[in-house]
């Protein structure tokens, strides 16, 4: 279900990862530059500007997944919701959205859990904890987990449409 009325939750969320894709972006392209231009310049480079894109590009990438997410820019198949009405539609949608909530938030624990073991691991130059890296992973699936059960719940308070006919839904081919 696609709404065009954003909640606090949502703004958040939004506000949020577009911070991380903004600053994340920014350092990576500043670093990025600065050491292309170093290398043209003096022949040498900074050892450590290759290492922080590659922990930054993750969170760029949790950030951008979970804004898509937010937008409905996610490929989904609708061929079930198109095919019930009414009530069934409701209780359909509210199912399978605590459904995906669940496994997202199974993904994000299941994460936290790992952090211990990868947090011996460190960045070669920088000796940053591989946690750091799986973070992302684990906020991004608790924001999914998040704004999947918030569409559970609109899902199952949304008004009930009467559905028109599938064959009016399906485009005709442009041939």
């Amino acid at each position: 279900m696609k709404t065009t009325e954003y909640s606090a939750v949502d703004r958040s969320v939004a506000v949020l990862c577009r911070v991380v894709l903004w600053l994340s972006t920014a350092v990576i392209f500043v670093i990025l530059v600065a050491n292309t231009v170093l290398r043209y310049a003096t022949g040498s480079s900074v050892q450590w500007a290759n290492e922080v894109p590659e922990l930054l590009f993750p969170w760029l990438v949790m950030a951008g997944v979970v804004l898509a997410s937010l937008q409905g820019a996610h490929i989904a198949t609708t061929f079930l919701m198109e095919a019930v009405s009414g009530r069934a539609r409701r209780i359909t949608a509210t199912l399978s959205w605590l459904v995906v909530a669940g496994l997202y938030f199974t993904l994000a624990v299941a994460t936290f859990r790992m952090l211990d073991v990868v947090h011996d691991e460190k960045s070669p130059i920088l000796q940053v904890p591989g946690s750091i890296t799986y973070a992302c992973v684990m906020v991004g699936m608790a924001l999914l987990g998040l704004l999947a059960a918030q569409s559970a719940w609109r899902a199952w308070f949304m008004q009930v449409q009467p559905s028109d006919s599938v064959g009016d839904q399906v485009p005709t081919a442009h041939w």
